[in-house]
Parts: structure tokens; C-alpha cells; sequence
């Protein structure tokens, strides 16, 4: 396996891979790698011929220095089950300075308002932060092809109109959510739950899936009120939002129109860990 810490160095790497006339892929990261993650690794592996997966904890997308504290890291073991997967990917684990230069800060973006709702509603320069990082990585790597998981699905969205807006030569691939086995999205956060904490949360998913049968017969302020109860009934899991957007524009629907897309969002804590899901609606 290719292990790379300095930008210039696998930008050599890659480079002769290039005038091999191989294709690269990237898959972002940062770390405490899992199922969902590796997911998108194999299907990678799949459509490109090198793949470079990073691994790097972004501190400009963090809006609370405790979260970013406690967000887990295990490079070794990431190695490990990189390794597993294909000897042959490229890892990239750059420090902070390494990647941003001598300030370590988010640039701004105009994301058509996709950032200003749901998570950017909650989370004060998250997306910038999303944004600059992905943005750096993209440059750095020149992917063919970069992957990212449908679970941050409104990240995934936001990506494609920085690609758009900008005009970068980039393909933006989002691969479908990973889930456990009562159903909680695949997320590095999940490590920092409870046993017991971590099987109940199945109950989002759950909810997320009773929200899709409702959604042919019901309102959406009809099917909102009913999540809320669920989660005040709940006393183990604490509701911040659910909402149902248009897919693409991720408006939140008022009154539902022929040929568009929804998509239910949910954020939910659960022993103090912050756990977000997606699911289509039609």
C-alpha cells in the first residue's frame, strides 16, 4: 500500500500513474473508516484504475471544538482494513498545515442555498468548511471520478454544485447508504455509542421508513407531526429536525408536485452523539 503524508509526493505518484494513462478516483475521508466507507473504496476500485482514499479529521467543518475533540481516530486500523481491501490503494494523511498552508480557515461559498437549510441551519459554517476541504483534495488528487456516501446526502448535493459552479473537471459519484443491522446508517460516530444506545437508534431508520408509507396518503405537515411524536415518546433518542425537501433543490415541500423528488432528513442525538439519516420518499 502507498502511503503519503506530503501533497508533493503524491502528486509525483500520481502523476506517473497518469502518463500510464490510468484513470484515479478518490474517496474523502476521515477515518475511523467502516463498511459504508469501504463501500465506496470497492466500487472505486470498480470504475478506476488507482484510487487514493484520504484520511483527515477538516477542523473548518466542525462548528464545535468538543465535537472535533471527540471525533474518532484510528489511523492504524484504517490501514489495516485499507490494506484488506486492495494492497494497492493510495492513502493520503496529510496534516492540517500540510493541506490548508498557513491558515487553516474556510474560504465562502455560494451554494445556491443549498446550505441553508437542515444542517446548515444547525451547523453555523459547516459547509464551508465541506466545501474548502473537498475542494483542496479534488486539486490536490485531480480525480477522475470522486465517491461519496448518499448518508450526507445534503453534503453530496452541495459538492456537485461547487463542481458545477466552479466548472472543476471532476465526476461526483454518491453510493448508497450502508446500514447496521437494526438499520442506524453506517457513521464513525456510532463507535462513541452504547451497546444499548446504538441498537435502539435502529428506531430512526424505522421511523424514516414509516415516514416513505405515509408519504403517498398523508401532508407533509401531517407526516412531520407524527415523527415529532415518535421522538417525544422516545426517551432514549432526542429529535433536532425532520424535514422533507425536493431532492434536488432540498426545499422543504409544501404541497407535493408531479415528477419530483422528495427525500425525508433526520438529526437525532443519542447519548450525546449526533446522529443524521436520509431516506427517498418516491
Amino acid at each position: 500500500m502507498h502511503v503519503f503524508d506530503r501533497k508533493k509526493d503524491l502528486e509525483s505518484f500520481l502523476q506517473n500513474e497518469r502518463n500510464k494513462n490510468r484513470t484515479i478516483g478518490l474517496v474523502p475521508t476521515m477515518g475511523a473508516l467502516h463498511q459504508g466507507h469501504l463501500s465506496l473504496v470497492k466500487k472505486a476500485i470498480l470504475e478506476t484504475d488507482v484510487v487514493v482514499v484520504s484520511v483527515f479529521v477538516n477542523p473548518t467543518q466542525f462548528d464545535q471544538k468538543e465535537d472535533l475533540e471527540k471525533y474518532p481516530r484510528n489511523l492504524e486500523k484504517d490501514l489495516d482494513l485499507l490494506q484488506s481491501v486492495d494492497p494497492n490503494i493510495a492513502v493520503f494523511t496529510p496534516t492540517a498545515s500540510e493541506i490548508y498552508g498557513n491558515q487553516i480557515v474556510s474560504k465562502s461559498y455560494d451554494f445556491d442555498g443549498l446550505d441553508k437549510v437542515m444542517e446548515g441551519a444547525f451547523r453555523t459554517g459547516h459547509f464551508d468548511g465541506v466545501g474548502t476541504i473537498v475542494e483542496l483534495f479534488l486539486k490536490t488528487v485531480s480525480p477522475d471520478t470522486a465517491y461519496f456516501g448518499e448518508k450526507d446526502f445534503q453534503q453530496l448535493q452541495i459538492i456537485k454544485k461547487m463542481v458545477e459552479t466552479k466548472q472543476l473537471p471532476y465526476a461526483i459519484v454518491g453510493c448508497p447508504i450502508e446500514r447496521e443491522v437494526h438499520g442506524l446508517a453506517m457513521s464513525s460516530r456510532n463507535e462513541r455509542l452504547s451497546p444499548s444506545t446504538r441498537k435502539e437508534a435502529g428506531f430512526i431508520y424505522k421511523t424514516l421508513k414509516a415516514a416513505k408509507a405515509k408519504f403517498g396518503t398523508e401532508s407533509a405537515k401531517g407526516i412531520k407531526d407524527w415523527v415529532n411524536i415518535q421522538f417525544a415518546e422516545n426517551k432514549t433518542l432526542e429529535l433536532e429536525y425532520f424535514e422533507i425537501t425536493d431532492e434536488d433543490t432540498l426545499t422543504p415541500m409544501n404541497k407535493k408536485q408531479a415528477n419530483q423528488k422528495y427525500r425525508a432528513f433526520i438529526a437525532v442525538y443519542a447519548d450525546g452523539v449526533r446522529l443524521i439519516d436520509n431516506l427517498r420518499l418516491n
